[in-house]
């Protein structure tokens, strides 16, 4: 079962935004949930990033105010595969790992980049969730992510730093369209990020008669992916049915990066960013590929966000819905905005914008 303080998975299961307290109340209250609650299941994801050794530098990935040899975070799941591996493929670098959370990149990784850089340096300041908020408005502000058309060269776009396929239920690997104004790729696993956010909403029965789009199902073996174009684009997850650009569901998805105008792209898994240097040969790419990697069980209270396919209750049997995504009453929207500390897409209301530099 998650636990966890600020963390997306035991959200999206019903066990709140806090772990349970210790008193002899609050633990028999929290033993009486667990006992309820109902086993689901949920797809685990395999991710693998393979370069062809540079001629110069290193492309290993770099944590925040880490030496370059040292893998982030985020990435101790991932590991260089050895040469006795079948996925090792001789001269060249081949990362492996998995999460069930989510995987993005783009500027809502830079700026969490920024953030846990900034945190490390100064672990002092980062006493409680109004400072850590405010601290990534700050930062959000500083990398131009609430500005992003003016201080984010086009160049650090998606659709200019990779080739991004899907493969869908076919089987075949198609080419996804990105827009140029996309600074942003989310491939979600559950309907909670930065914060209790559901970027990708329940789609109405047009969209899902005319794009083959479905609400978001933690066992049917797709991802959702969404773009946004910058931060406030991403506020309009806390409107009851906002959501960002849906751009596909897919079993697979694969990104192939190349330099281009950057020298490098930030990426994240679970909330735990690093940056990715990109090769300077003009004919060398960073590949990353997410397929499918079966499932395992969770535990869930009634109620919770997350939902199976297999469940008479979602969304789907409700293809009379006009509405394009599920609305929220105001309560449980004030507690979206409340929760985490990581709030990609929010200004703390205790923030004044105009002093922000």
């Amino acid at each position: 079962m998650p636990l966890g303080t600020g963390n997306n998975l035991p959200f999206a299961f019903g066990w709140g935004k806090k772990n349970p307290g210790t008193d002899v109340q609050a633990v028999m209250s929290f033993m009486k949930k667990v006992k309820n609650a109902k086993e689901m299941k949920i797809d685990n994801w395999h991710i693998l990033m393979r370069m062809r050794a540079p001629k110069e530098g290193s492309c290993d990935p770099i944590a925040p105010l880490e030496p370059p040899l040292e893998l982030p975070h985020s990435l101790h799941a991932v590991h260089r595969v050895s040469p006795t591996d079948d996925l090792n493929m001789e001269g060249y670098i081949t990362f492996r790992g998995g999460f069930w959370n989510y995987f993005s990149m783009g500027m809502d990784a830079q700026v969490s980049y920024a953030f846990h850089s900034e945190r490390k340096l100064h672990p002092e300041k980062f006493k409680n969730q109004l400072i850590n908020q405010s601290t990534y408005a700050k930062l959000g502000c500083s990398q131009g992510w609430f500005l992003a058309s003016l201080f984010h060269p086009s160049s650090r776009n998606i659709a200019h730093l990779a080739k991004v396929e899907i493969m869908k239920r076919s089987g075949k690997w198609e080419k996804l369209h990105v827009p140029n104004s996309i600074r942003s790729i989310v491939c979600l696993n559950l309907p909670s990020f930065s914060g209790g956010l559901n970027p990708w909403g329940t789609p109405d029965s047009n969209k899902r008669r005319d794009r083959d789009l479905t609400p978001p199902f933690v066992d049917d073996g797709l991802l959702e992916v969404v773009g946004f174009r910058d931060a406030w684009h991403g506020l309009v997850l806390l409107a009851p049915n906002g959501h960002g650009t849906r751009l596909a569901q897919a079993h697979r998805i694969r990104f192939e990066f190349h330099r281009g105008g950057a020298d490098h792209t930030f990426m994240r898994i679970d909330g735990e960013p690093w940056k990715q240097p990109l090769p300077s040969d003009d004919d060398n790419t960073v590949l990353v590929e997410i397929s499918h990697l079966g499932q395992v069980n969770m535990l869930a209270t009634d109620g919770c966000k997350s939902k199976s396919v297999n469940d008479p209750s979602s969304p789907c049997c409700h293809d009379a819905e006009d509405k394009d995504s599920d609305e929220e009453d105001l309560a449980q929207a004030e507690e979206y905005r409340k929760f985490g500390a990581a709030d990609t897409f929010r200004i703390p209301d205790e923030v004044d914008i105009s002093q922000l530099s």
